[in-house]
């Protein structure tokens, strides 16, 4: 279907999407502008990395502009190093009306495909219409049995951040 002002055509209206069909994968080469003090990836260049990764996850499965809302348990295991190549996967795992939670992990990967994991985090992204209002989104289809964990494990996490805002209201 067309729209008449733009021209462009318009997305269908999904109801419901895969984890599959959101799934992001991303590869860096560490470069000189992207080290620390101490030699090491800087931790902000990895952070906006991530959030990029949780963005495009969010889009995918929204179909439509979104935010960053909050990030959860971001974690770092290990550094990584110049000439080393970063790997960042990024998943939905859990989905609400308008929010949705995405799973980034990040890997350091050598020359022999071998990765370990340096990073950790839970972004919550909010889908939002042209005038920066929220939105619904699609319900997730969850396929596998750790799809099905990571879904109980975000409704954990929602609970925890739901919990903290009410703390937060009531000046605890």
């Amino acid at each position: 279907m067309e729209n008449a002002e733009s021209g462009k055509e318009k997305p269908m209206n999904i109801e419901a999407k895969t984890v599959d069909e959101s799934r992001v994968e991303t590869v860096h080469i560490v470069r000189p502008n992207h080290l620390n003090g101490a030699n090491r990836l800087f931790g902000g260049i990895l952070m906006q990395w991530i959030d990029e990764v949780a963005g495009i996850v969010a889009k995918r499965h929204s179909m439509s502009n979104v935010t960053t809302a909050s990030v959860d348990n971001l974690t770092f295991l290990q550094g990584a190093y110049q000439n080393e190549m970063v790997v960042i996967k990024g998943k939905m795992t859990w989905v609400g009306s308008s929010s949705m939670e995405v799973c980034v992990d990040t890997y350091v990967e050598n020359h022999l495909g071998e990765r370990v994991r340096i990073n950790n985090a839970h972004f919550m992204m909010v889908a939002l219409d042209e005038n920066d209002h929220p939105v619904r989104v699609p319900r997730l289809i969850l396929q596998t049995e750790d799809e099905h964990l990571a879904w109980a494990h975000g409704e954990e996490r929602r609970r925890i951040r739901n919990q903290r805002r009410k703390d937060k209201l009531d000046g605890i």
